[in-house]
């Protein structure tokens, strides 16, 4: 009997039951979109800022202490390097996965033949590598510098060119008259070579005043081998809260538990300890700017992300109440008979709560569907990739619409428990 009473209201009223069914599917489905983004925006912001540099930096101790004490940060403290055959540990930390690119860096004075000095910077480009852990690695400025513009030639290719390459900055290149395929002689504290130019970039910055070769270049010119300045690290990171402030002053601080909570965290601070732990001798620190800027964008997109969740649910509920309210409307002299025949206001509240449930699904179904596709759209859209689906939105959505179907009947299940049978039947109503 209850199963065709339910049958039956669905079936006379299938039009409003249609349109709480719609109201639903697009507040659920704009739940679901958002709280997909929202839960998967962190990488994909952090990866849209990875292309404007990187993050964390690591300099020899002794540079660092230096830098600390008398304020010189980015000069150079000689004889402070960090070993280029550590280089590889770096993707054998607890957070391997989180660092994205990394880079190491040798600067080295260098005179042309017209007697002028100039700075020789050795990195990676494309380097590839064998790591500890048996993977590969192709690692380098090719993708940490994309805001370099190539005026001229191609970016230095360490797969396929010879080691005697070389990128010119924009102004060195103007002012020596070069050009890509031009040729430049460079001697060093510990060799002289002849150098191919392989392109001239524009940096907008110092470097373009600079000459960038492969590491090893650099390091037979300066007589370092097998040595590097400072490694440059880009690594997907959580924004840090008051545990990674207190942890990045002093580990030792922390209790057991939060230290593991840290430890097994992706804040900058704890990937810094990390890289720390596997480099000899090194200070590992995050870049501030980058830092802070990942942080600050991550939690205003992920609040502008909250609103409009927030937002869509209201609306969705006050669409509820309305086509919920009418429907209890219609049915007054139903609900009067019922009532006047026996029926409890629980047992006729369960019906039209059951009808109201069973349509909340359907809907919220749809939605929830809907939903994961209009998150793909501001996926590719917004950051050029696909959102991943994280399983707890699924549960996340139906208790959202179970409590905004609940609070949507709540104002119709108050009208109908004040409904008196004799005033609805006898047309006192």
């Amino acid at each position: 009997m209850f199963l065709r009473m339910i049958r039956g209201t669905l079936l006379r009223q299938w039009k409003k039951m249609l349109m709480i069914a719609f109201t639903i599917a697009l507040g659920a489905s704009l739940a679901a979109a958002m709280l997909s983004v929202m839960l998967d925006v962190g990488d994909k912001v952090n990866q849209e800022l990875k292309t404007y540099g990187a993050n964390i930096t690591v300099v020899p101790k002794s540079s660092s202490v230096l830098n600390d004490l008398y304020d010189v940060e980015g000069e150079e403290s000689a004889g402070a390097y960090l070993r280029e055959d550590e280089l590889g540990k770096i993707k054998t930390i607890f957070w391997a996965f989180n660092i994205v690119d990394y880079a190491p860096f040798l600067n080295t004075q260098a005179n042309l033949d017209d007697g002028s000095e100039i700075q020789v910077t050795g990195s990676w480009f494309n380097h590839h590598m064998e790591l500890p852990t048996g993977e590969t690695l192709d690692a380098g400025i090719a993708s940490m510098r994309s805001w370099w513009e190539l005026k001229e030639g191609l970016w230095l290719d360490e797969q396929t060119t010879d080691e005697n390459s070389a990128m010119v900055g924009a102004e060195l290149a103007e002012a020596q008259g070069l050009h890509a395929g031009d040729t430049i002689h460079v001697t060093g504290t510990a060799a002289d070579l002849l150098l191919h130019v392989s392109g001239i970039y524009d940096a907008g910055g110092d470097e373009d005043n600079q000459l960038y070769v492969p590491l090893n270049t650099a390091q037979a010119l300066g007589g370092l081998d097998g040595k590097v300045d400072s490694i440059e690290v880009s690594a997907l990171t959580t924004p840090d809260n008051e545990l990674a402030e207190r942890a990045a002053k002093n580990p030792a601080s922390l209790t057991v538990a939060q230290y593991e909570i840290w430890y097994c965290t992706a804040y900058a601070s704890s990937i810094c300890y990390q890289i720390q732990e596997v480099i000899t001798d090194s200070v590992a620190s995050p870049v501030r700017q980058v830092a802070d800027s990942e942080g600050a964008i991550l939690e205003k997109t992920q609040l502008l992300m909250v609103l409009i969740t927030i937002l869509s649910l209201i609306g969705a509920a006050l669409g509820i109440c309305n086509l919920v309210t009418a429907s209890v409307m219609e049915r007054s002299s139903e609900i009067g008979l019922m009532k006047a025949i026996g029926a409890q206001n629980g047992a006729i509240s369960g019906l039209v709560l059951t009808e109201i449930f069973i349509t909340a699904i359907f809907g919220g179904v749809i939605g929830f569907l809907a939903g994961f596709g209009f998150a793909q759209i501001i996926g590719h859209t917004v950051f050029g990739s696909a959102i991943t689906m994280k399983p707890m939105v699924i549960p996340i959505v139906a208790v959202l619409v179970v409590l905004v179907t609940l609070i949507g009947s709540i104002p119709a299940i108050r009208m109908l428990l004040r409904l008196r049978p004799a005033e609805v039947l006898h047309g006192g109503h």
